[in-house]
């Protein structure tokens, strides 16, 4: 078992610390974490570049999350003998190394996102339909509300409580509630800027059409 964990613990960091950002610096020939709020988020890339430069970013970022989910899955039900409450614990331990892999990138200084769309695709992997709720109500409330920091925690809320009604023993419970808790941190100053009335609105990026140069 020791051995599944650290193996596992190792592959989805180094996959997690893979960026979407670095196709759209490729691209755009902007790198974004010089620009904007300075990190290789699917967020800053939207702030910086526009809002389909900031989709892209999601799309690689959510990819990598399924991915790893599914490969270890796969890898656990064919090769090892696990109970569903141990094949629970190492999924879950391989999503929060997707996150800890993608906000804190050995690859770039530990200075990376802050975790949203690898979370997306972690959940869907996981549980896909709850996946898919998680991702219309974050699309609904960043809508209705104009800020995405809004919709990010609705579904951080719906991956709390699917861990909790869906998931076997406790310590997934517990790495939902770390996952979150960092969420939190990482995104104090977003909080800060909302209360200030300046964190930016969705409809800014939607109107975004080139990279800021």
């Amino acid at each position: 078992m020791a051995v599944w964990i650290l193996t596992i613990l190792i592959i989805s960091y180094l996959v997690g610390a893979i960026h979407g950002s670095k196709v759209a610096q490729f691209i755009s020939g902007v790198n974004i974490k010089k620009e904007g709020l300075k990190n290789s988020g699917a967020s800053n890339a939207a702030i910086v570049l526009g809002m389909k430069y900031g989709i892209l970013v999601a799309l690689i970022d959510i990819l990598k999350g399924v991915l790893v989910i599914i490969g270890i899955r796969f890898c656990i039900q064919q090769y090892g003998t696990f109970s569903a409450a141990e094949q629970d614990l190492l999924l879950y331990l391989a999503g929060a190394a997707v996150i800890l892999g993608h906000n804190f990138p050995v690859y770039t200084g530990f200075k990376g996102g802050k975790g949203t769309a690898s979370i997306i695709g972690i959940l869907f992997a996981i549980y896909w339909p709850i996946g898919l709720i998680g991702l219309l109500l974050l699309i609904g409330t960043t809508f209705l509300t104009d800020f995405l920091l809004i919709g990010v925690f609705v579904f951080y809320a719906v991956f709390i409580v699917a861990s909790i009604w869906f998931a076997k023993g406790v310590a997934p419970i517990a790495i939902a509630g770390f996952l979150f808790v960092m969420a939190v941190v990482l995104h104090i100053e977003n909080f800060r800027r909302l209360v200030r009335k300046e964190e930016p609105r969705i409809s800014a990026f939607l109107k975004k059409k080139k990279p800021s140069v």
